[in-house]
């Protein structure tokens, strides 16, 4: 697409990259999607085309001689990359890579998320479950308002992989902050100088931390992938292994965290099918997958073709990356009747929340299972759990979630007559 039409898609992107786009981005897709599958930008541009229909999409992540913005990459376009601690540790992962390097380190890791192990693992989700529900009726207690997301939603998913990965429970509390600053890099866009500060200092810190631990379990294993990755022949730098341990680590509680905070503000909206998940568990993986097209927490990828290819028709030019909208896939009208509409019910639904091709989500099995585990729980918990206040807007594309849903397990006690 050229002249007129690559002008309207560059306004659509400069409205989606605004503060008032990230906090909605779903008008902008629907005008995106009457684009087309796909849309050129003229040159100049940051990217050579954005892909954003359902097809088009798939197309783009499972395409080999599509690759992600690796440090070669990088290398071509600018070294000051290397300044900075959080972009030299996305790099230096594996899953940053690809081909050989990328296979070799999801086998690595992949055993640690495998069905079978995950099903082994619902137990442990399922205690702590419980552990955090009475902290929430407690907190809540009397109609107190608790924040969802600080007391139950990280919460849950931290533990969860505190325990996969043998973080002793004291030390878990200092993770959060430290892993959503490293996250503000992956975010489309230019970033201020100060986030890209602390995401660095960030790296630094949760690369000591993971140092240390590797350290410690080669000394005296125990039975977590952290002691299985320290006693392997992984064929990987300490660089390489401390960067994807860091990578997995970081994805394994914030993807899930806003998968239950969302999930949670969408059922809230949905008092009848609320009510239904309460009565009937086992609606659990369809409710689930609905949260996970509807509101993803992850709405794009990048990457860049080693050799000029098209995406449904749309020229991209070797070297020269493409911004693919998942997010935007998953509200495709041409693939999803409605998609603008919570429907636990729909057939066939198989959406991008966890990507497509190589670099698909290796924790999806163990997300799945949280978000399965947890939310019909909580609504049989607390029939009467309601909203304590609006949330605060969503404000980014990648890892979207809200930082406060404030919540009442129960009504308010009256006050008592005078």
């Amino acid at each position: 697409m050229t002249g007129s039409g690559g002008e309207l898609a560059v306004g659509l992107m400069r409205e989606l990259l605004s503060a008032d786009g990230r906090r909605d981005p779903y008008p902008i897709y629907a005008r995106l999607h009457e684009l087309g599958p796909a849309a050129a930008l003229p040159a100049g541009s940051r990217y050579a085309a954005i892909v954003h229909g359902y097809e088009a999409v798939g197309q783009a992540l499972r395409d080999d001689n599509l690759r992600v913005l690796d440090a070669a990459y990088l290398d071509r376009t600018s070294s000051r990359w290397r300044a900075h601690a959080a972009v030299r540790t996305l790099q230096s992962s594996l899953f940053h890579a690809g081909g050989e390097n990328l296979a070799r380190v999801r086998r690595l890791f992949g055993r640690a998320f495998a069905p079978a192990r995950v099903a082994a693992m619902e137990p442990m989700v399922d205690r702590i479950t419980g552990e955090l529900l009475d902290r929430l009726a407690a907190l809540g207690a009397d109609g107190a308002p608790a924040d969802f997301m600080a007391e139950f939603a990280l919460r849950l998913p931290r533990d969860v992989i505190g325990e996969l990965f043998g973080v002793p429970e004291r030390d878990r509390d200092w993770f959060p902050a430290r892993v959503e600053a490293f996250d503000a890099m992956i975010e489309v866009g230019q970033r201020p100088y100060r986030e890209v500060l602390a995401a660095d200092v960030a790296a630094e810190e949760l690369g000591a931390y993971f140092a240390d631990l590797l350290a410690t379990r080669r000394a005296h294993p125990r039975d977590d992938l952290v002691s299985a990755l320290a006693s392997s022949d992984t064929a990987l730098s300490e660089e390489e292994l401390l960067a994807s341990i860091i990578i997995v680590f970081n994805g394994g509680f914030r993807t899930t965290s806003n998968l239950l905070g969302n999930g949670l503000r969408i059922l809230l909206d949905h008092p009848g099918l609320a009510s239904a998940l309460r009565d009937d568990h086992a609606l659990a993986p369809a409710y689930v997958e609905e949260v996970l097209r509807l509101e993803p927490a992850l709405h794009f990828a990048t990457r860049y073709p080693v050799e000029t290819t098209e995406i449904a028709g749309v020229a991209a030019p070797a070297g020269r990356p493409v911004l693919i909208l998942t997010g935007a896939a998953n509200r495709d009208p041409g693939r999803f009747p409605a998609p603008d509409r919570f429907d636990p019910a729909r057939a066939d639904n198989h959406h991008y929340s966890f990507s497509a091709g190589p670099h698909f989500c290796i924790g999806a099995a163990l997300g799945r299972a949280e978000g399965r585990l947890a939310l019909p729980r909580l609504l049989s918990r607390f029939p009467e759990l309601t909203l304590a206040a609006e949330p605060g807007a969503r404000r980014h594309l990648m890892l979207r979630g809200y930082d406060r849903l404030a919540v009442r397990t129960t009504e308010p006690s009256a006050a008592p007559v005078r």
